[in-house]
């Protein structure tokens, strides 16, 4: 019968699985040493190996998730009446993305600013008027003061209505999904455009606690993360280490922040922590 060899025992075997899956008395390695008739490896040697293996590699599995990944709506309903960009454009902060019906609120706003323009006129008028020739009383001064403050106030409420009837990027990114076509009504706050921003990414995974405990926020990490056609080592920083711990698991969430901007890395695709490094 061919003699076994040591890498293939189930003793060599144990080394090679996870650290919370081997047995972590010492005694193990000694009696495992002797039936092996391994007398000649100080049981010292093996157990450093073992501690080794457990300090040098975190070997956490994770999903990649976009820096920004938001739903946009408005808070009235209406007609979508116009569609700025297309699925997949890159769009900057603050670009208007779709509009709903507001030719109301157009007309209101110039209403509104006529009379702000016409109640600003006649208190300049009368503020001169009162400065020169104290021909009008401070009442009528303040009266008309007043009037005009509060033309300018329901001027920029015109405005804010005008407003609410446009999605607007809260952020820089890239258009993933627009839900309703030029023609469609929306109800208040319905989902209507997704936005996305992979120009930074997350790789959110779960760790078991002893592991969790020797990540801080900015320490440098090691990635392999899937391509999709490969894979890629990918250097990271520790964004979010949770401070609790699952009770039922035993496991922590952490989340490491990578760029991305050149796009090889695309959300939903796995990647592993391989190791921490000093920083």
């Amino acid at each position: 019968m061919a003699e076994r060899l040591p890498c293939q025992d189930p003793f060599f075997q144990v080394l090679l699985t996870p650290s919370h899956m081997r047995p972590s008395h010492p005694s193990f390695y000694r009696l495992k040493c002797i039936q092996m008739g391994l007398a000649l490896i100080p049981a010292l040697v093996i157990l450093t190996y073992s501690a080794a293996l457990q300090a040098a590699e975190i070997q956490a599995i994770g999903i990649v998730e976009p820096f920004l990944d938001v739903t946009l709506s408005t808070p009235v309903a209406g007609i979508v009446t116009s569609r700025k960009f297309e699925e997949g454009a890159a769009v900057p902060a603050g670009a208007v993305l779709v509009e709903l019906d507001n030719n109301l609120e157009r007309l209101e706003v110039e209403r509104r600013r006529v009379v702000r323009d016409q109640k600003q006129t006649e208190f300049a008028n009368l503020k001169k008027l009162f400065g020169t020739t104290k021909g009008v009383s401070k009442v009528e001064l303040d009266t008309k003061e007043a009037e005009y403050r509060v033309a300018a106030v329901e001027h920029d409420m015109a405005l804010e209505q005008l407003r609410r009837r446009q999605v607007i990027a809260p952020n820089a990114g890239v258009i993933t999904e627009i839900m309703l076509e030029v023609g469609e009504a929306c109800a208040a706050y319905q989902a209507l455009i997704q936005v996305v921003d992979t120009s930074q990414c997350y790789l959110v995974a779960s760790v078991e606690a002893s592991q969790g405990s020797r990540l801080k926020r900015d320490q440098n990490v090691r990635m392999e993360i899937d391509l999709g056609g490969g894979k890629a080592i990918v250097p990271g920083k520790v964004f979010f280490v949770s401070p609790l711990v699952d009770p039922a698991s035993g496991l922590q969430k952490v989340k490491i922040i990578f760029q991305n901007k050149e796009g090889r890395v695309r959300p939903g695709l796995t990647g592993i922590i391989l190791s921490e490094t000093q920083g």
